[in-house]
């Protein structure tokens, strides 16, 4: 049995000499550091790709247009008419994993006031399942409905910051904005969503802090468009439970290519696709950082094996005489194993705390998101422990061995 006398003994033995034991655990602390500033990291990233991702939607299929010069888009007109409703309504009858859609259209704006100020936020008119499958909230009113789209509802929903430009005064639910020609009541303001990043994956995030929705059936009745230009800029599509995204993305891929007549003129984006690339980059990048603080470890746990065995020759005459008064094999092995055990779990927790430390200097500096976890701290200590028990059994074994006669004669 470890007792407590065990452990201070250890403890007083390595204050005989600090110096000397100091060195010995920076291998330690330094492999220890890295170990919980990596998990740390790599902790924050997974968390921050979490938050990114509801943005899009992990079970979403996003097919945007490509932009094309209007010389070819003039003739690409004569086999595709580009993104529009019916393309939504094929897939919606002919692929039976997915459960729901929504459409957005830009509509070019030369005005956007109110009483109160002017703002340069982008306008969008949209389904109304479009805030659902964005994982958009209001922060005070209302979405826009289905009603509205039915009754071609004069109505819109502000992002944030566009509501701060246009009404600094106060609350914009009941207030009307204007435009171009048309004007429209504010019936919603959507809440911050607090993004840490603009973008995932190089895929924009965030857009809606500085929009304006409208109703797209609106929108295509009372706002002009250019004559080649598609009735849709993008559409998103909900899988049910449990659908593959990349096999989906594929079958939708097949089926707007023969709407479309092989014209290349839409991407897909696949959201879980780019979760699955994100992890495989971060897997990467913990293997590699694994490495480095497993060859720092490594050359701890020498280290103190080194020290170990320095410490069985400097104090042989004193197992002598423990052996001599009764001392038997196996606790003088247990004096050692404590020992080396007491050391590493000193530079672990003492590697704990700088491993914190340079989380939080990481992600001070280079703007990195960092979620401290128990995970981390575990498993650093467990792999103290091993290391310890690893390192520091060749020295014990030494030491027990020793014969007592021999090693009291030895000076």
């Amino acid at each position: 049995m470890i007792s407590w006398q065990h452990i201070r003994e250890a403890l007083e033995e390595q204050l005989h000499h600090k110096l000397r034991t100091l060195l010995t655990l920076l291998g330690m602390i330094f492999g220890v550091g890295a170990v919980i500033a990596m998990l740390s990291i790599g902790e924050g990233a997974e968390r921050e790709a979490l938050q990114l991702i509801d943005e899009l939607g992990l079970r979403n299929l996003i097919v945007e247009g490509k932009p094309v010069e209007e010389d070819r888009l003039r003739e690409q007109r004569k086999h595709s008419l580009g993104l529009n409703r019916r393309d939504i309504e094929v897939a919606m009858d002919t692929l039976p994993f997915v459960r729901n859609w929504s459409a957005e259209k830009r509509v070019k704006t030369y005005l956007l006031f109110s009483e109160q100020g002017r703002s340069d936020a982008a306008v969008f008119a949209v389904s109304p399942s479009y805030f659902q499958l964005s994982h958009l909230q209001v922060a005070s009113g209302r979405l826009l409905s289905e009603e509205d789209d039915r009754h071609f509802a004069q109505v819109a929903v502000l992002g944030p910051e566009t509501a701060r430009q246009l009404f600094p005064g106060g609350d914009a639910v009941g207030q009307l904005i204007k435009i171009n020609h048309v004007w429209l009541r504010v019936v919603g303001v959507l809440a911050d969503k607090q993004l840490s990043k603009s973008e995932f994956q190089g895929v924009k995030l965030g857009g809606e802090k500085n929009r304006v929705f409208i109703s797209l059936d609106n929108a295509h009745r009372r706002f002009k468009f250019e004559p080649l230009e598609s009735t849709l800029d993008a559409f998103r599509l909900e899988l049910e439970p449990g659908a593959n995204p990349l096999v989906a993305a594929e079958s939708l891929r097949h089926l707007l290519q023969r709407r479309h007549n092989d014209i290349d003129d839409f991407d897909i984006v696949v959201p879980a696709q780019l979760m699955a690339q994100h992890r495989e980059t971060r897997r990467i990048f913990t293997i590699v950082m694994s490495c480095v603080a497993g060859i720092s470890l490594l050359v701890g746990g020498i280290g103190i094996m080194n020290i170990m065995l320095a410490s069985v020759l400097e104090r042989t005459h004193e197992i002598g005489l423990l052996r001599a008064i009764g001392a038997r094999r196996k606790d003088i092995l247990t004096q050692f194993m404590v020992e080396s055990f007491t050391i590493t779990t000193l530079g672990g927790l003492l590697g704990i705390v700088l491993g914190f430390a340079l989380a939080a200097v990481i992600a001070w500096y280079a703007g990195w998101a960092v979620g401290f976890s128990l995970t981390a701290i575990l498993v650093s200590v467990g792999v103290c422990a091993l290391i310890g028990m690893v390192f520091g059994l060749y020295p014990a074994m030494q030491a027990a061995k020793l014969d007592p006669i021999v090693a009291l004669q030895r000076e």
